[in-house]
């Protein structure tokens, strides 16, 4: 299963809130999962920066990637292929996991800050 969840953040005197639909994903079938993020309060959000994160019980969060105005930065290049991000309109962030199997079980959840 797959989970996202709700996350708050401030982000000096205005407050940010990040807002994902608590999903659970079965793969029966699929071999694609996406799930969005939508960023309330980010100011310029197409130039901020959005990062995804994993969580498996028993270990740190673990993050993945993160996206500004450009393309996805990974922090391990083997996730290339496995995950994508994309921004749609103007404060939706999507993560994509592709060729989902039993391995993929996690918390998936987004979060934000300036570099």
């Amino acid at each position: 299963y797959l989970f996202c969840f709700l996350s708050f953040f401030l982000d000096g005197q205005a407050q940010v809130l990040l807002k994902q639909r608590e999903v659970s994903i079965t793969r029966g079938n699929k071999t694609r999962a996406s799930m969005d993020c939508i960023a309330e309060g980010v100011p310029a959000f197409q130039y901020a920066y959005i990062h995804w994160y994993r969580h498996v019980p028993n270990k740190a969060p673990e993050r993945i990637l993160y996206i500004g105005d450009g393309a996805a930065s990974y922090d391990d290049n083997s996730y290339r292929n496995k995950y994508s991000s994309s921004k749609k309109g103007t404060n939706i962030c999507t993560l994509t996991i592709n060729d989902i199997n039993s391995s993929d079980e996690g918390a998936y959840y987004c979060a934000y800050w300036h570099f």
